[in-house]
């Protein structure tokens, strides 16, 4: 790799590493973190914090590290974050700094089962002044409907009885139109609301296998299934995908030497290939695990993210057994803060679900699901779905071509008809999470491929999210800045 030394854009000017060395980011963001805690012993509260450029300078790290450290201490309430205007003591710090205690010995109790939630944090992780994300996990402010939601919210918060608790399982209204835009024989009674889709297939992970018990998974998968289907204490099980989806004989194959009763999929526009299962695969999966006496776990998050083309219909559409578990969400396409999304089932796991969700939860929040329905039942729906597509179809076709501009020892595995992801193949003999690394502190938020993979990837990969910067024209100097540190 070719060394630089400034990669310089309109609003800030960040240093490029000068090596794709592995760099310990937990201990770095802890470095700095302590770094601050020292200062502000000797700091008055209000005063001012040095800014992200000094640290960034100081202790050699990245912006995003700097963001890192100091959100840490937010949380520990020793400072306060101003977004573009610094970060300050907060007026409780010596209280809070003079209150730590010995928390050593929970290391014994909590020793059986660890919980690591570092990838998705940095899913979650706003990209600092000056950084181009092309990792992000929701689509970014300005493709979103803004406008619309707050007008559903404010006719949510006028109707009668918005404040009283709503029905353990949701709404009716919300769950009939859930079950009509999943098409087949289901109807209100199969729907179960829940927070989000991540909070769905937590649920339906530890309703259906006990700890210890094995999983398959596409391979590649979504990295958030991965992470809550280890701290349910299951075992993730690689099943091979192509540019079809998940490969029959090797899905037969992994039914048969490991006696999992669960499959986890992703049949459209999965996370992160962007590869729809193909058609004539889809009912001989469903056969499989059937034959297996298993279920399916549908995950359908990209549901409203297709592109030019409406997306292929539910794999649970054809599910006449009570075979699929259905998972969607529509918080893709509305808000990250709008945590609305279904449990679809039938038959005894149903009612497993709705047990295991009333323990944890009790019900979702009556205001936010009478805003989805004030939304989705308006003609401002259908409208933000066509524009957001079309917006996702520019946004991916800039990505590809500037991938193939500028990128010539990358190669876009699958141009997806749909989702918020390219999934894109590095040369042989690259390390992707040093790439991702180096590109960080080059002024570019990546996401490497490993974390995708239950085992041992076969190549290096990294994924790249299109959604996630302000305007179409960002995706290509993101692209520009990743080029540097691949040379």
């Amino acid at each position: 790799m070719r060394p630089r030394r400034v990669a310089r854009t309109a609003s800030a000017t960040v240093p490029v590493a000068v090596s794709c060395g592995l760099i310990d980011k937990d201990s770095s963001i802890v470095t700095v973190a302590e770094d601050l805690r020292r200062q502000i012993a000797g700091l008055q509260p209000g005063d001012a914090l040095p800014s992200t450029r000094t640290l960034v300078e100081r202790h050699r790290v990245s912006p995003v590290t700097v963001s890192r450290a100091l959100a840490q201490l937010a949380a520990d309430g020793l400072v306060i974050v101003r977004p573009g205007a610094g970060s300050y003591v907060n007026e409780r710090a010596r209280v809070v700094s003079g209150a730590r205690c010995d928390t050593g010995w929970q290391a014994v109790p909590l020793a059986d089962r660890s919980v690591d939630a570092s990838r998705l944090d940095f899913l979650l992780q706003p990209a600092p002044d000056g950084v181009l994300s092309l990792s992000a996990g929701y689509p970014h402010a300005d493709l979103m409907a803004t406008g619309s939601l707050t007008a559903a919210a404010i006719r949510a918060t006028r109707r009668p009885g918005v404040w009283d608790r709503p029905p353990a399982w949701g709404l009716q209204p919300l769950r009939s139109w859930f079950a009509h835009t999943l098409g087949g024989s289901f109807d209100a009674d199969d729907v179960l609301i829940t927070d989000g889709g991540q909070s769905a297939l937590s649920t339906a992970f530890r309703a259906l296998l006990p700890p210890g018990a094995p999983m398959l998974v596409e391979s590649p998968t979504y990295l958030g299934a991965l992470a809550a289907a280890r701290a349910a204490g299951l075992r993730p099980v690689p099943v091979p995908t192509d540019g079809g989806g998940l490969q029959l004989d090797q899905l037969a194959d992994a039914f048969s030497s490991t006696g999992s009763r669960v499959l986890y999929c992703q049949p459209t526009f999965q996370n992160p290939t962007g590869a729809c299962l193909a058609e004539d695969r889809r009912e001989g999966v469903l056969e499989l695990a059937a034959a297996a006496g298993a279920f399916v776990i549908e995950d359908d998050f990209a549901r409203w993210l297709a592109h030019r083309h409406p997306a292929p219909p539910p794999l649970a559409s054809q599910d006449e057994e009570g075979r699929v578990v259905y998972v969607t969400s529509i918080t893709k396409p509305t808000s990250a803060n709008l945590r609305i999304g279904a449990l679809i089932a039938r038959g005894a796991v149903a009612e497993r679900l709705r047990n295991l969700r009333l323990v944890d939860a009790f019900f979702a929040s009556r205001l936010l699901q009478e805003t989805a329905l004030e939304l989705v039942e308006s003609p401002a729906w259908s409208r933000h779905l066509r524009g957001f597509s079309a917006a996702l179809a520019a946004r991916c076709a800039a990505t590809v071509q500037a991938v193939s501009r500028h990128l010539p020892t990358a190669s876009v595995v699958e141009v997806p008809l749909g989702g918020m992801h390219v999934w894109l193949r590095l040369a042989d003999g690259l390390d992707d999470t040093r790439i991702a690394e180096a590109a960080e502190r080059a002024g570019v938020l990546v996401m490497p491929g490993r974390p995708f993979y239950a085992a041992e990837p076969p190549g290096p990969h990294l994924r790249l999210s299109f959604c996630g910067v302000s305007h179409p024209r960002e995706l290509e100097e993101a692209i520009v800045r990743l080029a540097a540190v691949l040379e």
